[in-house]
Formats: structure tokens, sequence, C-alpha cells
């Protein structure tokens, strides 16, 4: 049988924590481990897990950060410390619809290459009240980004930009133990995503399996961006952005050839390629004028329709004004 983990990181989290847990219980097919990292909170978060679990037959991990390690680090932690063939990753706020484990059990049980499902989820109020919309509708998951994650090829999408929510994937065993450990200027949920699709598939479920509460606590949320909003991104200064998307991509690249076989050929071939097209992009001028002419010429080899927001990124380096995050370095 497919033994399922849960991978669970709590904070101060005594305010929601305990419907998340009740949630897992009451899923259609119970996990049949939890592991609780918790990162140096100071209220009862681990109590109320603790009391919720007992004697439901689940086995409760708990391991307790003294020192707190952050978000990432944290889900790192218990990622490593799951045993089951399937981690689901779970916030400490959230609510699990009742199918959430089956309905993604179901598809890797149907596919042996499967390494990642992730879904849409239900944005709700810190009172559980939906918001209207769900995390697909904030994204602006487009026609077109939802017909290649149908058509089995979720690396091209996810090359252009990071889809998957951790509170709504599941893993196999396989994507965690490659990806560990984790660099640093990745977040837990979009590193895992990359190396599971480079190393296997992964399926868009466009069903909204989690409620995912929005509240001023939140470590990672979720904007929902007007036109006023997109625009203001487009014209907001540069501040070494392409930099720092050359370097975190030159980190995916090395990692993949790190991993040799275990990883498929055309998708080290692709994150090179998109480690190519940061790199031009990561070398504009700040004048605007000087960028016209490279800037058209990246456009000519397609990379920003593959590995970037399309026109979007095109104006975006056309129109940014220039800034330098410190560290970083110029551009």
């Amino acid at each position: 049988m497919t033994r399922v983990s849960v991978a669970l990181c709590t904070h101060n989290g005594a305010r929601f924590v305990g419907a998340q847990v009740q949630s897992i219980l009451l899923q259609s097919r119970v996990p049949e481990e939890i592991v609780l990292s918790d990162d140096a909170s100071t209220d009862d978060s681990v109590d109320i897990v603790e009391r919720a679990v007992a004697g439901t037959g689940v086995h409760l991990v708990v391991l307790r950060n003294p020192t707190a390690l952050g978000y990432v680090a944290n889900f790192e932690q218990a990622l490593a410390a799951t045993t089951g063939d399937l981690v689901a990753l779970c916030d400490q706020d959230d609510v699990w619809h009742p199918n959430r484990i089956e309905r993604a059990l179901e598809l890797f049980e149907a596919d042996p290459e499967l390494l990642l499902v992730h879904s849409d989820a239900r944005l709700v109020d810190a009172d559980g009240v939906p918001l209207g919309h769900t995390l697909f509708d904030a994204l602006g998951l487009s026609p077109q980004e939802r017909a290649e994650a149908a058509s089995g090829d979720e690396l091209a999408v996810l090359l252009r930009r990071n889809l998957v929510t951790g509170a709504t994937a599941m893993v196999g065993r396989r994507a965690v133990d490659l990806a560990m450990p984790f660099p640093e200027h990745w977040v837990h949920d979009e590193w895992l995503a990359m190396i599971a699709v480079s190393a296997g598939t992964g399926i868009l479920l466009d069903e909204s399996l989690v409620d995912y509460r929005q509240h001023g606590s939140n470590q990672i949320g979720v904007t929902r961006l007007g036109l006023r909003g997109k625009i203001g991104r487009i014209l907001e200064p540069r501040n070494g952005r392409n930099v720092y998307l050359e370097a975190r991509a030159r980190v995916l690249a090395n990692r993949l050839h790190a991993l040799g076989d275990a990883v498929r050929p055309d998708a080290v071939r692709r994150v090179d390629e998109k480690l190519e097209h940061l790199s031009v992009r990561a070398t504009f001028a700040r004048s605007r004028w000087r960028r016209i002419r490279p800037v058209l010429r990246e456009v000519r080899t397609g990379r920003y329709a593959r590995y970037s927001r399309g026109w979007g990124d095109v104006l975006r380096d056309l129109l940014q004004p220039a800034g330098v995050l410190p560290g970083v370095g110029g551009e």
C-alpha cells in the first residue's frame, strides 16, 4: 500500500492549526504519518496538534526548533523527516477538503512517472469565509498554461513562472530526496516543483482541494493584481531583478547537471536555455535607450515566450528604471 505522509509546519499557529489538523484526520484517505516541525512557537501550537492526533492511529513525529529556522528551512526539515512514498505539504492555517489526499493519490497510482500533483484552492478570509475567487484566478492562470499543463508538459509552464503553492501540493518520495538540500534564493514549494517536473512529470489539477486562508499573519499569501497593479509592476525600479533571476536559474541548472541520469535530458537542456536567456537579460544596460537593441535581439530568439512572461517581461526590460539591490550588483 502507498504510504502517505503530511509535512506540517507551525509557528505560533494556535489560532488555526486545530482546524487544519481536524481536516487532515477527516480525509476520505487518512495519511499514515504527520511530521510536525514547529519553528520556535511561543504558543500551544504543538500541544493542540498532539491532542488532536492522540488515539487516531496516525503516527505523529514532532520536531521542535528552539530557535526559529524560517519557513523554508523548517519545511526542509519536516520533509526530510517524512517516511511516506508520497508527501503532502501542509500549512498551519488552511483547511483541506475531504478528498484532497484521495484525489491526488489516485493520480499518482495511475502514473509511475508522476512526482508532483498540485491543485487550485478556494481563497477564504481569516474566518473561513470565501473571498469569491480561487488561487488560480488570483494568479491569472491563462488558457495556454492550462492547456500545456493538461498536455503533460508542466515543465514548460513552470519554466516561465511558478504556479505551485505548497499548501496544495503532494510530491513523490524521489522528488523530496533529489531536492535535498534546499538552496538559497528558492522557496521550498517552487524548488520542489522544479526538481519534480525535471525528474518526472507533474499534474496541475484544476480543482479546489484546499481552503487557502488569507489573513494578516500569512508568511506567504497571494495577491490578485488589477490592471493598475500590473502596469505598476512593469514600471517599478529594476533593482537587480534580472541578476537575481539569473543567479536562481544557475543554481537550478547546476543541480540538474549534478543529478545526472536522475533527471530527464530534455529538462536539463531547457533549464540551460532558460539560464542563457536570463544571462542575456542580466547584462542589459541601465539606460533604457541602450537596452532596445539587445532586448529586440532576445525577442527574436523566442526565449521570452518560452522562459519568461512574454511581452510583459519584454516591456519590463524596456521600460523599468534602473536600480540596484544592496549586495546584488548592477545591471
